[in-house]
């Protein structure tokens, strides 16, 4: 489960592991986490997928603005387009295009099992995201695309280079899955996730250069390793994590020195020549990395960028209202809307019957609808199933104290989460306290039951 609070976010000074560094001044932010980051403006947004957010950064690194949405399940990298917007890849692959105020433009499925996009020079560039690869996949042609050109309304316009096909055809999404960036001039840049390479093809697809960094004496395909139980394990060594343009014209690398991408590392690039100018290895802590327009480098504890360990509470964000109200049938035919709830907390809970999780979830629900007075909290469970007897079936086994209301299947399309379970908290005013993705378990309903009655009590 991951939970994202509406309600506030903390603004905190960067700290720099060197000892007693001040805050830098005039930086650009490239990676938070093993995510690239993406400049719009006077601001470094970047994801944080943890908090299903997105984060904007000031020249100091203070933070400056968050961004929430039912899109951002799970961002995973942001790049810029023009016009002030950020595109997002989501971990499953859709591309998510808002303005900088949240509000969405548009979005796109995958073209491939999932995505990681780019853009730069007016054009928008799809690789294989190495940050969801499914360990076995149904093979694809040696003449697939190895990158795609997309759009801007995300359809495939042509492909540039092809994939490699290893000689287990099945891990082709693994071997062929990759950081991806775009150039002012189009000029694009690829490094394989399981590879000792960092490509550059020009905007037409021939290829410029293709740069190693020495780590392994020979490249080696990924290889099966003894099963332990049901799971498939599998040997590879995880080479490139993200790629990212610095405004002194360098690109970035940030990959790995050991085969499971624990110690980390940051190479920089001459795009002309693909020379590698300088390597900076990170320490366990420096989890952010910025750089100024003259090309000094600076690695930052992300935990303090985000807010951790904050000695003032964080200032107020106003609410945003849950839209759009609905209206639905309950098990009896009779309509609720969401103003039935209006004066209660009420958690609005998005599930189906084919849902495993939503069935772990059901009766940690239940407990949580008989500890609050009626006048107090409500919830209002809403099926996304489109055969009816199967949600019957489902309600029967659980008997869920609380109001079953009856979506149809068009509930995603309404309220555009990635998954289920899906829920969103509302205050009194019928406002989102927090939205939550997934089952998280006791310890996440723990949580969720303190911010009830913090809600519940509060004046």
């Amino acid at each position: 489960m991951r939970r994202t609070l509406v309600g506030g976010a903390a603004v905190l000074s960067a700290a720099l592991l060197a000892c007693g560094s001040r805050a830098p001044s005039g930086f650009t932010l490239l990676f938070l986490g093993r995510s690239p980051a993406a400049s719009v403006g006077d601001l470094s947004w970047a994801p944080d997928p943890e908090r299903s957010r997105l984060v904007a950064f000031d020249g100091q690194l203070h933070l400056a603005r968050q961004l929430t949405s039912p899109r951002l399940g799970t961002p995973m990298a942001v790049a810029a387009l023009p016009g002030g917007r950020v595109l997002v890849s989501e971990r499953t692959g859709e591309g998510v295009v808002l303005d900088t105020a949240g509000r969405p433009v548009r979005e796109w499925e995958s073209p491939d099992v999932a995505s990681l996009y780019a853009a730069g020079g007016g054009r928008i560039v799809a690789a294989r995201s190495p940050y969801y690869v499914p360990q076995l996949g149904s093979p694809e042609p040696d003449t697939a695309p190895l990158l795609r050109v997309l759009d801007t309304l995300g359809r495939p316009l042509e492909g540039l280079a092809t994939i490699h096909v290893p000689a287990v055809p099945f891990l082709t999404h693994l071997v062929n899955a990759g950081a991806v960036a775009v150039g002012p001039d189009g000029s694009v840049y690829y490094a394989p996730l399981v590879r000792d390479e960092i490509r550059k093809y020009a905007p037409t697809g021939t290829a410029r250069w293709t740069a190693k960094r020495g780590l392994y004496p020979r490249e080696a395909e990924p290889v099966f390793l003894a099963g332990h139980g049901k799971e498939l394990g599998l040997k590879n060594a995880l080479v490139n994590v993200a790629l990212a343009l610095g405004p002194d014209g360098r690109l970035y690398a940030l990959g790995a020195d050991d085969s499971a991408a624990t110690r980390l590392r940051v190479d920089v690039l001459d795009t002309a020549t693909g020379a590698i100018l300088a390597t900076r290895h990170l320490g366990p802590r420096e989890t952010a990395v910025a750089v100024s327009p003259a090309g000094t480098l600076a690695t930052v504890d992300g935990d303090s960028l985000l807010g951790a360990g904050a000695t003032s509470p964080p200032p107020a964000l106003e609410r945003q209202p849950f839209t759009p109200a609905f209206a639905l049938p309950d098990l009896r035919g009779d309509t609720v809307t969401l103003g039935r709830f209006a004066g209660k907390v009420t958690l609005v809970n998005f599930w189906a019957s084919w849902c495993d999780p939503c069935r772990e979830e059901f009766p940690r629900m239940a407990e949580l609808y008989r500890e609050f007075d009626r006048r107090d909290f409500e919830i209002a469970a809403i099926s996304d199933d489109v055969d009816h007897a199967k949600l019957r079936a489902f309600v029967q086994q659980f008997r869920p104290p609380f109001p079953i209301l009856v979506g149809g299947g068009e509930m995603k399309q309404t309220y555009h989460y990635r998954g289920l379970p899906y829920s969103v908290l509302l205050d009194r005013r019928g406002r989102v306290i927090e939205r939550i993705f997934g089952f998280g378990g006791a310890d996440e309903f723990r949580k969720l039951r303190a911010t009830i009655a913090n809600e519940v009590h509060a004046p």
